[in-house]
């Protein structure tokens, strides 16, 4: 194939930010719920460190993996006939109102197509592409069409790909310029608690966390071999406070009031995203040039489901879109069948949270509004650093 020619330029249809490989070495204190999230941002968006100002990495663009917590299903072949534990709808709307997707727009990166509606274009590679299933998993159990091994294989695809359309040092800095967010594991869970697909629940939390981690780590090292240096780690919800865990285990929940979440499924939960931080921590301490950041969203989450009124909610158990005990007996079949007032409820369906949960999210790591008993800096959009700019002369596509 003909290389892609390089034209420096302060303006074009489709813009490349070349990057420098510099990266801290300082890792987030743990402890706060929000403290994980604004690292992140101030990491990833400035790319520099206090005692190295003249660097600068800044993201170009943003490629997500996961489940639902990232798809709506549009990115899920044949969702609608096997969507298993799921709802039709699984997301208010669009994907727009997906916390990556959110992020995306506020760090000014171009919003990811679904990796089944790639068109071939350079141009659309280089925008950022969502991998995602709504039905994925971390363990390949061959109900899950699209895993994580599965996903991993697309991006070592993709990125084949763009290797022979640009020069191999031309992508190797694009791609290190490139934000990964990663969002798995509710999928594993609910089939535990619900299916018990594997038979591992006899065998303990702790050896469930340590299987399906030691598979997450295994990716990240995949996705750093592959010359990414970027990653957004996602942690899972609460799930023992989701409408479905609670309409099955309702006979379990514990005595907490208001929450009446489901101890056992929070403590496995809460299991798998200390062993996944801890792990997280580690490899970034053994891999300094890479900027990894685990996300505890749980302890927000259940912050909000413990004190609803305090951030503007009131519903905390039902689901939004659905039928019978707890809106979780029927998952959501449809946009119009969804509470009018959905701004007010935690949990959209069976395990996903509405757009307000994300937007909640999404806008106070970026604007540092004060969460749970935390302040915290907002980011500041000067610290996206000015950078060489160039544009790509499309000439082909990808077979």
């Amino acid at each position: 194939m003909n290389q892609l020619p390089l034209e420096q330029s302060n303006s074009s249809t489709f813009i490349i930010r070349t990057t420098m490989n510099n990266a801290c070495a300082t890792s987030p204190r743990r402890g706060s719920a929000l403290r994980p999230l604004l690292f992140l941002f101030a990491l990833l968006i400035s790319g520099m460190c206090a005692s190295t100002p003249n660097s600068s990495n800044r993201p170009s663009a943003m490629f997500v993996m996961g489940d639902s917590s990232v798809d709506c299903g549009q990115n899920t072949l044949f969702y609608s006939l096997f969507h298993h534990n799921l709802s039709l709808y699984p997301c208010n709307g669009t994907v727009s109102t997906l916390v990556p997707y959110i992020l995306a727009e506020k760090m000014g990166l171009p919003q990811m197509q679904p990796f089944y509606s790639l068109n071939g274009s350079i141009s659309t590679l280089l925008r950022g592409i969502n991998f995602g299933s709504a039905q994925a998993t971390i363990i390949n159990s061959g109900k899950s069409l699209q895993s994580l091994s599965q996903q991993l294989r697309q991006v070592t695809d993709t990125f084949q790909q763009l290797q022979l359309q640009l020069s191999q040092e031309t992508a190797k800095h694009l791609i290190r310029s490139f934000i990964f967010y990663v969002s798995f594991g509710k999928n594993d869970y609910t089939d535990i608690f619900l299916r018990n697909t594997s038979g591992i629940m006899s065998k303990g939390g702790q050896q469930f966390a340590h299987i399906l981690v030691g598979q997450m780590i295994h990716a990240l090292w995949d996705l750093y071999q592959a010359d990414i240096r970027k990653i957004v780690v996602m942690g899972i919800l609460p799930l023992g406070c989701a409408p479905r865990m609670m309409l099955y285990w309702r006979n379990k929940t514990d005595d907490g009031g208001e929450r009446g979440c489901v101890d056992e499924v929070n403590a496995w939960v809460v299991a798998y995203n200390t062993l996944l931080e801890d792990h997280v921590v580690e490899f970034r301490n053994k891999y300094p040039d890479a900027q990894i950041v685990f996300c505890d969203v749980y302890r927000v989450v259940l912050e909000i489901i413990t004190h609803p009124m305090s951030y503007g909610f009131e519903d905390v158990k039902r689901a939004c879109c659905g039928l019978g005990w707890y809106g979780a007996m029927i998952g959501c079949l449809s946009h119009e069948s969804a509470c009018s007032r959905s701004s007010t409820y935690v949990w959209l369906d069976f395990y996903n949270p509405t757009s307000a949960v994300n937007s909640f999210l999404a806008e106070s790591g970026w604007s540092g509004k004060p969460i749970l008993i935390y302040e915290c800096s907002g980011i500041k959009r000067e610290l996206i650093t000015h950078m060489p700019v160039y544009r790509i002369t499309e000439r082909n596509s990808f077979d």
